[in-house]
């Protein structure tokens, strides 16, 4: 079972984008695929709920009541964690997973937040455990923000693996309960192209402990 958790302690990064983006991806490809929502606001499961029946089947859960009780042997684990985590909440955390993406905006705030939260990861028991990287969410190119960010990105002692676009494209794919790839070519190519290093990063040896 390949365990991929999307983790940044700071609300409003972007963790919901990524872990129902990596869920639809994965199912497209035929996968049997569990999303695990551990977070209380339950953003990923209120996706899942709009997902039509014509779509690869996900499997919700409401892991932050239930844990991973019953989670079975899927192919794909995606975590979808809660904002807030830390300490020993996050080791616990850490103990679920073998890969953690972390989404980083383009703002001041977040890059320091992220600072603290790489040093803070680097110092955990279970750093050494798991392999970790960090992804660009909501970039705006050709802005000196979105240069500021892949400066910083470039800068961390993780692996950078990608960015996604600031884009209209993930609020119509999460109104509809789907994943970019299964929008239409001629809307979503752009965004393809951008997940293609952070599949091929997430499906490589480099990606695992």
């Amino acid at each position: 079972m390949r365990q991929i958790m999307v983790l940044n302690p700071k609300g409003g990064s972007g963790k919901t984008t990524l872990a129902t983006n990596l869920a639809a991806y994965y199912a497209s490809e035929g996968h049997d695929v569990v999303l695990a929502d551990f977070d209380p606001q339950e953003s990923s499961l209120a996706w899942l709920e709009r997902r039509d029946e014509k779509w690869p089947d996900i499997r919700g859960m409401v892991a932050h009541e239930e844990g991973l009780q019953g989670v079975g042997q899927p192919d794909y684990l995606i975590i979808d964690a809660p904002a807030g985590v830390r300490g020993p909440a996050l080791t616990e955390l850490l103990r679920r997973t073998e890969t953690v993406l972390i989404p980083v905006l383009p703002s001041p705030v977040d890059m320091e937040a992220a600072t603290r939260f790489v040093k803070e990861l680097r110092e955990n028991a279970r750093y050494d455990r798991v392999k970790t990287a960090l992804v660009g969410n909501r970039v705006k190119d050709h802005t000196r923000i979105t240069a500021s960010l892949y400066r910083f990105l470039e800068r961390q002692r993780v692996p950078y693996v990608g960015a996604l676009r600031d884009t209209q494209n993930y609020v119509r794919a999460f109104d509809r309960g789907i994943g970019v790839w299964e929008m239409a070519p001629y809307m979503s190519y752009q965004d393809w192209e951008q997940w293609d290093p952070i599949i091929e990063w997430l499906d490589s040896a480099r990606s695992r402990p």
